[in-house]
């Protein structure tokens, strides 16, 4: 009698086992075109895969059940970075390697549905994140149920760069290495506020002038805005559907540094960087005919520095107030940020840059 029904134990185990393989085995392919899966920013979608381009361009969904496998590529070799949020906690940044599609098995909560959001690290010159769909047993879109819509346009501050060391140590790798553009001050403060959000960024990248180049070999914001990678290939337009509340922008840092020191670099023209920002905003006025304009001093300067970079921004301010009847608003940083990698702020600066702006855009949002 108890070997019968050892043998009923053994094979129920056996049952289960089976019944726990074939419960993997039904996990479906959904393809990156299903219209479950909700992505904003700076991205290209075609059947194959959706190209995750600009900081923080992301893809939003939900899973029916607690598996999931994650399938992505890196357009370069050897990695780029995806930051990961489950449920509304972020979990950590993911290598993403360029050799192959990489396959991110999650176990999820006991959950009827658990709400995935992936967010592209690194920045457009970076590479693109290739996104090839989901392996789940059934997923279904997230409602946007945010009032705001702001996009962000700067450098590397805006794109989160070295910023992030919690995997390699500053100095250590390669310059993606520190990138963690889900933690910048951007996406973070949209958090606060809840709004959508557009990261425009290029790193180095300036208003007429770049870190280490008088826009002779290298092209300014201006010459690339429109441009959906944010650089000279102009073969894929930025025309996404996203119509801004407020368009901020913080574009100075790299205009007034002093290079590397090796190449030539000329004193900072005030009236060059001013008629330039001028224009600029008027192809944004142009773009979002309703939208209201903020621009934000640097969190890397200080000082003289600061002071100089000020009086071009209340000129910008004067003349749209004066030509266009248009209120730009200028927020100044009380102080530097430099505790991450460069001189550059950290993500734990990030928070407090964002803690600082809330009461600035909440009040020009409702204004």
């Amino acid at each position: 009698m108890i070997t019968k029904y050892l043998k009923l134990s053994l094979y129920c185990l056996t049952l289960v086992m089976i019944m726990s393989c074939k419960k993997d085995k039904e996990l479906l392919l959904f393809n990156p075109n299903n219209p479950s899966f909700n992505y904003s920013g700076r991205v290209f979608i075609n059947s194959n895969a959706v190209s995750l381009i600009g900081s923080a361009s992301s893809v939003v969904f939900k899973v029916k059940g607690n598996f999931v496998n994650l399938l992505l590529q890196s357009e370069f070799k050897p990695r780029n970075y995806v930051a990961l949020v489950i449920n509304g906690k972020y979990q950590k940044r993911y290598t993403i390697t360029g050799d192959s599609i990489n396959k991110i098995n999650l176990k999820l909560p006991e959950n009827e549905n658990n709400t995935i959001e992936i967010y592209k690290a690194t920045e457009a010159a970076s590479g693109e994140v290739l996104f090839h769909g989901v392996e789940a047993f059934d997923i279904a879109s997230v409602t946007n149920s945010n009032t705001y819509s702001i996009e962000f346009i700067g450098d590397s501050i805006t794109c989160g760069a070295l910023s992030d060391n919690s995997g390699i140590d500053c100095n250590q790798g390669e310059y993606i290495d520190q990138h963690n553009a889900y933690l910048a001050y951007g996406p973070r403060l949209s958090r606060l506020l809840n709004a959508n959000f557009v990261l425009s960024s290029v790193s180095g990248i300036g208003m007429y002038r770049n870190w280490n180049d008088e826009n002779i070999e290298q092209p300014i914001m201006p010459q690339v805005y429109d441009n959906l990678s944010l650089n000279e290939d102009d073969s894929k337009p930025y025309n996404i559907n996203f119509q801004p509340d407020v368009v901020s922008i913080c574009l100075g840092t790299n205009d007034m540094s002093q290079g590397d020191g090796v190449k030539e670099r000329l004193p900072f023209n005030s009236e060059k960087y001013t008629s330039n920002y001028i224009e600029f905003v008027k192809t944004i006025y142009k773009r979002y005919p309703n939208t209201k304009v903020a621009i934000l001093n640097s969190p890397m300067i200080q000082g003289e520095g600061n002071d100089t970079l000020v009086k071009c921004l209340n000129k910008v301010k004067s003349y749209f107030k004066i030509n266009a009847e248009k209120d730009i608003e200028i927020f100044q940083f009380d102080k530097v940020y430099p505790n991450g990698c460069n001189y550059h702020p950290s993500v734990d600066e990030h928070k407090e840059m964002a803690e600082k702006l809330k009461p600035f855009f909440n009040k020009l949002l409702k204004k």
